[in-house]
């Protein structure tokens, strides 16, 4: 599994650096370690000018919380529905959305069906009913996209410095 110190060689030192689990605990699904750790230290942020990632904490106008509620709502409408492998949701086998892509994706964390299995990360297209499930975790795929591997995001060009992040207003 990436660590955040291999995510932040890539992306720079996190500024957000949040420490406080209320804001998980609240939203009510127990998200995996990897994906709070990277959130908590870089907080809402865009990568690389096309990946959104938000942070719950309340105070932020870019808020996981909100988004999540409002994501959720849109995947299990009949006509989005039909675009996913699974049905959105927060129980075990369903894709929880928790970023998206100037490019047009959507990227899910797929809940587990045990507890000792795995987190997964699903991409979708928008624009298209494709979808591809990655057999790693959140850290391993955000890892994969930074070094400019193909994990289904048209991040070709988005980078030529490398990659870098920014606060969303």
């Amino acid at each position: 599994m990436a660590t955040l110190p291999e995510i932040t060689a890539l992306l720079g030192e996190p500024e957000f650096n949040w420490s406080d689990p209320t804001p998980w605990e609240e939203l009510g699904v127990g998200f995996p370690a990897d994906f709070r750790e990277i959130v908590d230290a870089y907080g809402s942020v865009l990568v690389n000018n096309q990946l959104y990632l938000n942070h719950p904490a309340p105070h932020l106008l870019h808020n996981l919380g909100k988004d999540l509620k409002l994501d959720l709502d849109l995947w299990r409408e009949e006509d989005m529905a039909e675009y996913l492998p699974s049905p959105a949701g927060t129980n075990p086998g369903e894709l929880i959305p928790v970023a998206s892509a100037t490019t047009g994706e959507a990227i899910f964390l797929r809940v587990p069906d045990g507890p000792a299995d795995p987190w997964r990360v699903l991409v979708q297209e928008f624009d298209s009913p494709a979808w591809t499930l990655y057999e790693m975790t959140f850290g391993d795929w955000l890892l994969a996209y930074l070094k400019g591997r193909d994990v289904t995001l048209c991040s070709r060009n988005r980078a030529p410095d490398g990659p870098y992040w920014e606060f969303l207003p």
